[in-house]
């Protein structure tokens, strides 16, 4: 078994083993309090998994709830989670019992923001079914819902008591779906993990990625846990991204975003001289080698438009991750009137 230590303003354990959701409600109960246990799904994945969750947790003495919402970020919205408040409410929920979050990124982020919310925050474990939230949103303790301006707006940072990933639940995934979470694996490997890109190119063992991912994500996360400096860099391409994702009404998936969105950004910094122009073969090398899209889409102004709304604008100014070279990302901050001509540059041959 892999386990990997995140330390954080709570801090967990990782871990990492094929067939590890059968013996889950073993490590959960070692992190819970009290008897009763929520399953968190969704319809697409809680078909597949939730009797085996619920079996392993009814094995270890837990009482077990299930609250399953319709399948696809259109549900990661405050309608929801009220909903789930609400469920958890007429259930008497108490601080002592555990929500446990079983599927994708929705899935986690929903669950992650009603833990911390419901009787002002009560624990909750991660079980990722998905290689994108399995290397990114099941750690760091990102929690959020969408609101109609835009993508995770409403959110809270608030970390996970437990985080157990079974890479034996991708075996169900569609090729698209494995391929969004390539998408963020090739992002840490174009932030600061050169020879991880090389890595990619070859065969690999997917435990292995996962790893390497998550111990990635975990030494930016505890350096700087609320998003204030250093993490912003886990958001290279994410900015464009959040932008394609809302103007095509969340019909383009997140990891195919990112995808797209990293490409705006290597195009437009390899236009604007701040970026070398291997950067962008060897990203869009990757990107085609996983089936993910290179196209760009809609226009720079309607881009640039919604990425106004995005988090991490202060006022005047916006923050966004230029890559510099392939395996090295900084951060820079532009003024908001010069954002669209920066991002148009993608555009331009």
């Amino acid at each position: 078994m892999k386990r990997v230590r995140v330390e954080a303003s709570l801090s967990y354990d990782v871990l990492i083993e094929k067939g590890l959701l059968a013996d889950a409600g073993r490590y959960i109960k070692d992190i819970a309090k009290g008897k009763t246990a929520v399953i968190i799904s969704e319809t697409n994945v809680f078909p597949l998994y939730g009797d085996i969750l619920k079996n392993t947790l009814i094995k270890e003495g837990f009482e077990v709830l299930s609250f399953v919402f319709p399948a696809g970020e259109e549900s990661k919205n405050t309608e929801t989670l009220v909903s789930l408040w609400e469920f958890l409410a007429e259930n008497h929920i108490t601080r002592s019992d555990t929500l446990v979050a079983l599927g994708g990124g929705v899935t986690g982020d929903l669950t992650g923001f009603a833990a911390a919310t419901f009787l002002r925050g009560i624990r909750y474990v991660g079980i990722p079914t998905t290689l994108l939230s399995m290397v990114d949103s099941s750690v760091g303790g990102k929690t959020a819902v969408d609101l109609k301006g835009g993508k995770n707006l409403a959110g809270a940072f608030y970390q996970p008591s437990l985080v157990l990933i079974d890479p034996e639940t991708l075996d169900t995934l569609p090729e698209s779906i494995f391929s969004d979470g390539m998408a963020e694996v090739i992002k840490y490997g174009m932030i600061n993990l050169p020879d991880f890109l090389k890595k990619l190119e070859e065969n690999y063992d997917i435990s292995d990625i996962i790893e390497i991912s998550v111990k990635d994500k975990r030494d930016i996360v505890a350096v700087d846990e609320k998003d204030t400096g250093i993490r912003q860099l886990l958001n290279f391409g994410h900015t464009p991204a959040h932008s394609v994702e809302l103007l095509s009404d969340f019909t383009i998936s997140h990891g195919s975003a990112v995808a797209i969105g990293m490409v705006i950004m290597t195009k437009a910094s390899v236009k604007a001289g701040l970026c070398e122009e291997s950067a962008l073969g060897i990203l869009l090398s990757l990107l085609r080698k996983y089936s993910l899209p290179e196209e760009l889409v809609f226009s720079p102004e309607s881009i640039a438009d919604a990425a106004l709304n995005d988090k991490k604008r202060s006022g005047d100014t916006i923050t966004l991750v230029i890559p510099e070279k392939a395996g090295l990302c900084t951060l820079k901050k532009f003024p908001v009137s010069e954002v669209y001509s920066f991002i148009s540059g993608a555009w331009e041959k």
